[in-house]
């Protein structure tokens, strides 16, 4: 029992090492980019928020229309 945890704990630090040798491989963005894609993100959601809101209202009072039809 011991044995298999010394096993998993040094398996474990390995992954750790491995980890970070693959986070030093990164290229991470400038802050100027990430700036800019936040406000990008930030400005399609609220359209296609919009969007659809708007989207759902119309096809809403068509098929109120519908059902006042059919009765």
């Amino acid at each position: 029992m011991s044995e298999e945890k010394k096993v998993w704990y040094k398996r474990f630090f390995v992954f750790l090492k491995d980890v970070r040798a693959e986070l030093k491989k990164v290229t991470w963005p400038s802050r100027k980019e990430t700036v800019n894609t936040t406000i990008v993100v930030i400005i399609s959601v609220f359209f296609f928020g919009f969007y659809l809101f708007f989207m759902d209202i119309i096809f809403s009072r068509i098929v109120d229309l519908v059902k006042l039809i059919k009765r």
